[in-house]
């Protein structure tokens, strides 16, 4: 079971978590646009140094080719999370990044909303190296609302790309999600976060690592 945090805003934030077992750590990166995240040196800066069990992902919202090649170049990440809205096709970007970076593994989320989730997910088999099946309301990702776990489910059986599964997951909920839908992986943002929403809260992540590995 692999677990992803998002999202962290310090070296030392990042290596607190990989040492409490976490295999993805992400970073939201700042796009034009979009003004959210920190920029490509700083994510650099946060990631660097992990321990190779460890993962370090940045996540952008643009769909801009240019600006994503460009965030890679700077940041460097083992991992890029496309997380541009919902009428965004990238396959035709994904593969254009893959051929300037073959060792970049690449995530796509995806809106679970209806069955065309499931249709809409199945045009990045061959090109995502995995898929984030995340909830979308007013903003799509970092809602901290679940979605329907039974959609989620029947992607993760109907569509040939590991899948994360994110959408308001904590510590409370994470076993029963994972019974539900058997993902790849397990994500969370907002329901580790702490108070303030600027930083992770560690006790929260242990317990969520904890309850995802167990079941």
């Amino acid at each position: 079971m692999i677990i992803q945090i998002f999202e962290v805003y310090s070296h030392e934030e990042a290596r607190a978590l990989a040492d409490l077992g976490v295999d993805h750590v992400g970073v939201l990166v700042g796009s034009k646009g979009f003004d959210v995240g920190v920029s490509p040196k700083c994510a650099a800066s946060i990631l660097s140094g992990l321990p190779s069990s460890c993962k370090g992902v940045v996540l952008t919202l643009s769909s801009n080719l240019a600006e994503i090649l460009e965030l890679v170049n700077f940041a460097k990440p083992r991992i890029l999370q496309l997380q541009a809205l919902p009428n965004q096709d990238l396959p035709a970007t994904m593969r254009a990044v893959k051929k300037a970076h073959p060792y970049l593994q690449i995530t796509r989320a995806v809106p679970v909303v209806n069955d065309s989730s499931i249709d809409y997910a199945k045009t990045y088999e061959g090109v995502a190296d995995f898929l984030l099946l995340d909830t979308v309301s007013d903003q799509f990702g970092a809602t901290g609302q679940a979605h329907n776990w039974d959609i989620s489910a029947r992607i993760v059986k109907g569509v040939a790309i590991p899948a994360i599964l994110a959408g308001g997951l904590g510590p409370d909920n994470v076993v029963e999600a994972v019974k539900r839908v058997r993902p790849f992986g397990v994500d969370s943002k907002t329901r580790t976060d702490t108070a303030n929403g600027l930083g992770k809260d560690l006790e929260k992540v242990r317990q969520f690592v904890e309850q995802a590995r167990s079941s």
